[in-house]
């Protein structure tokens, strides 16, 4: 079961196998290193508490010695009474103050594992994101902050004092009653153990498989709310809530298995409890029936008992954060081992080139899991400053293309050039920021119009972003609007139409001011009037930049320099409207078919 789970929620490039418990403390460890001396400062006072704590039956077996002597020495019974008071202030003392060290030191560890498994998902590829539920990305990033928390209180603030004073009391007990110090330590070493490979063999994998539905949870969340105007569409909010319901029922029974697996896990700890106090308490009864135990004597063994009875009985919940909380942290502690699946080469340079001229030099490439490639040894030159569409039938390589032209994908042989310098060798980002896209269908961030046209330029004045909008014919309709610039559009841009997504996002192309102009179907959606708007303001854009243009409406394609017809991964015609009109072959075809639609 646990197999089918990762397979449905983690199937794209990348993909890594769950790391062992002790990997994912190294995660930990990692984190605590990078602020050393407050986590010496709080192991230290940590360390200082427990031995307080360890050392209370010393001092109430004391005070129980004083106070029953014949003889009343009550210099001997305060003295003892102000230890034992001591060890309390001590105690409480030092883990408040090591509480507040711990605060921060946390605060900044959550917020910078949440902020680094963010940056590694956003390096992951194009294919990664493509193959992973948005929703349970966000889960699992967001839940390991947590995990982080619940883990390493499980670890610092229990497990750690737990074993010092278990072990620690084990001692003690041995100095004065060395079968009943074996006794303890025995007992002690049996719990460890038990409690160890419980968890990880036993808890473990029934918790990964909770956790991956917790994550499928979140993905269902967000694949039905993102896609709600489809739902309104056909009317099937009751169908989406019957899945969701499936989903949340597939989780609370698989939680309920975990549940119950730590509840057996917490029996047998309890068992063990109860066998140590019998056999400790019988053998102190049985020492002093004998005269060889005073009665400080058998406080100190009661008062040890009860202090690792409750150490003891906390173990259970112990175990359960420190295993929920290490399977919480997995998933960013594998997605940190897990190399982005397109890096930039080491010492990589930024881009530097402003004329737009592109060279694919014999470029072979092939998508994964398909046996043939799409490219092979496929060459085209394209001049700055030249207006190039792209055209042919789906599947046919012209948004590979593009993506290539973005380094979305890595090539399996040959090289692309723009502006004479291959793009494997240069920064991703900069590269990326030299290209301007206009897709289709364009996505926004529920962010203002403002900041959505600024993305491109984040350092662009108010009147920048207004010349661009006004450029991109996307002024007026903003300026209709409540708050204008300042309006919020929405996931994904819903509040606005197509028509105003589209301008939005040629607006955002004309503050890029990048070199090369990629249109993907920019006006393939909208009306009459729109588009004659968004063509204009695309004519405008195009001016002085190298322009791909991919359509399947061919007669907007009527004023490129070089139509470019496409047919799995080759280029079967090229020329200009009329040319390949007259030659009357694939274009001619592909355009009779398009008149004829529209």
């Amino acid at each position: 079961m646990t197999d089918a789970i990762f397979d449905d929620e983690d199937d794209g490039p990348g993909r890594s196998r769950p790391l062992g418990n002790l990997q994912v403390i190294g995660f930990m460890w990692r984190h605590w290193m990078v602020d050393r001396p407050r986590f010496a400062a709080a192991v230290v006072l940590f360390l200082i508490g427990t031995a307080a704590d360890l050392s209370i039956p010393w001092a109430s077996g004391a005070l129980i010695d004083a106070v029953s002597a014949p003889e009343r020495v009550s210099d001997a019974a305060w003295t003892a009474w102000a230890a034992l008071s001591a060890l309390y202030l001590v105690f409480y003392g030092v883990r408040t103050t090591g509480f507040r060290i711990l605060n921060g030191f946390y605060a900044r560890i959550m917020e910078r594992i949440v902020t680094q498994g963010f940056e590694r998902v956003q390096a992951f590829s194009s294919d990664w994101h493509a193959s992973n539920y948005a929703g349970a990305t966000v889960r699992k990033v967001s839940r390991a902050m947590w995990g982080y928390d619940s883990a390493s209180d499980a670890l610092l603030l229990m497990l750690m004092p737990t074993l010092i004073v278990l072990f620690g009391l084990a001692i003690s007990m041995a100095v004065r009653w060395p079968l009943a110090g074996l006794f303890t330590a025995t007992i002690v070493i049996i719990f460890a153990a038990y409690n160890v490979i419980t968890a990880t063999y036993y808890v473990r994998p029934v918790n990964l498989v909770s956790n991956a539905l917790d994550s499928r949870i979140g993905a269902s969340l967000a694949d039905a709310i993102g896609a709600n105007p489809t739902v309104k569409a056909f009317g099937a909010e009751a169908r989406e809530a019957e899945r969701f319901a499936g989903v949340a029922a597939t989780w609370r029974t698989a939680v309920i298995r975990t549940w119950n697996r730590f509840n057996i896990v917490g029996m047998g700890q309890n068992l063990l409890l109860v066998i140590l106090q019998a056999g400790l308490t019988g053998m102190l009864v049985w020492s002093w029936a004998r005269g060889e135990a005073s009665a400080g004597d058998v406080a100190f063994a009661i008062t040890s008992f009860m202090l690792m009875a409750g150490y003891l009985r906390n173990f259970g919940e112990i175990t359960r954060m420190l295993q929920k909380g290490l399977d919480d942290l997995l998933d960013v502690a594998v997605y940190m081992r897990t190399e982005p699946q397109l890096a930039d080469k080491p010492g990589a340079p930024p881009f530097r080139g402003e004329q737009g001229a592109v060279v694919f030099d014999r470029v072979t490439f092939g998508y994964g899991g398909q046996e043939e490639k799409l490219y092979r040894d496929f060459s085209l030159a394209i001049a700055p400053g030249e207006r190039i569409a792209l055209v042919g039938p789906t599947g046919s390589g012209k948004s590979t293309f593009v993506k290539l032209l973005q380094r979305l994908h890595d090539l399996d042989g040959g090289r692309i050039l723009i502006d004479g310098q291959d793009i494997a060798y240069v920064t991703q980002g900069s590269l990326r920021r030299a290209i301007a896209v206009v897709p289709q269908d364009p996505s926004l961030f529920h962010r203002t119009i403002g900041e959505n046209i600024a993305y491109a330029r984040p350092d662009a004045t108010a009147e920048e972003v207004s010349l661009a909008a006004r450029r991109a014919r996307a002024h007026d309709f903003i300026s209709r609007l409540p708050q204008g610039y300042g309006t919020l559009v929405g996931e994904r841009g819903v509040k606005l139409s197509g028509g105003e997504r589209q301008r939005v996002a040629i607006a955002r192309a004309f503050l890029a001011d990048a070199p090369i102009l990629v249109l993907d179907e920019a006006t393939s959606s909208l009306d009459v009037e729109t588009e004659r708007q968004v063509q204009a303001a695309t004519e405008e854009l195009m001016v002085g930049r190298t322009t791909i243009v991919i359509a399947h409406r061919l007669s907007t394609i009527r004023s490129a320099d070089r139509i470019l017809v496409f047919d799995r991964g080759r280029i079967v015609e090229e020329g200009r409207h009329g040319e390949l009109i007259a030659r009357g072959g694939a274009y001619a075809r592909l355009h009779a078919v398009s008149e004829a639609a529209e």
